[in-house]
């Protein structure tokens, strides 16, 4: 169902103005690099797809729901194929870390403070 879902994202971008130039993950998470208009929020970007995408994986049987917040970050040019590498990868990446582990490093190596009962509910 994955490659199915991450097309879907895709399409629910190009139908609002914006753009997903990479969509992966695994089972308990997804990575999306987005490419958004000066005028769209991001919160509205993440409302139409994560909404969006549970109303058609419902209505194709899976009984579905994204969590409630979510994590964004920003990228560079520069870092642009370099993630979109790591996003494709994510199926090796997670066999070696754990997302947790690999989200909390992030937070750490970044120096971005966060309060553990809003990071994981």
């Amino acid at each position: 169902m994955q490659p199915r879902l991450w097309s879907f994202l895709g399409g629910i971008a190009r139908r609002n103005g914006f753009k997903a130039t990479a969509i992966g993950g695994i089972a308990n998470h997804v990575h999306v690099l987005l490419s958004l208009p000066a005028a769209m929020p991001l919160a509205k970007a993440m409302q139409l797809l994560k909404g969006g995408s549970s109303k058609w994986m419902n209505e194709n049987g899976v009984r579905f729901a994204w969590q409630e917040g979510y994590g964004a970050f920003t990228v560079g040019v520069s870092q642009r194929e370099q993630t979109i590498s790591y996003i494709n990868g994510q199926l090796e990446h997670h066999r070696r870390r754990s997302f947790e582990e690999e989200f909390l490093a992030f937070l750490k190596k970044h120096q971005i403070e966060y309060d553990p009962q809003y990071v994981w509910g």
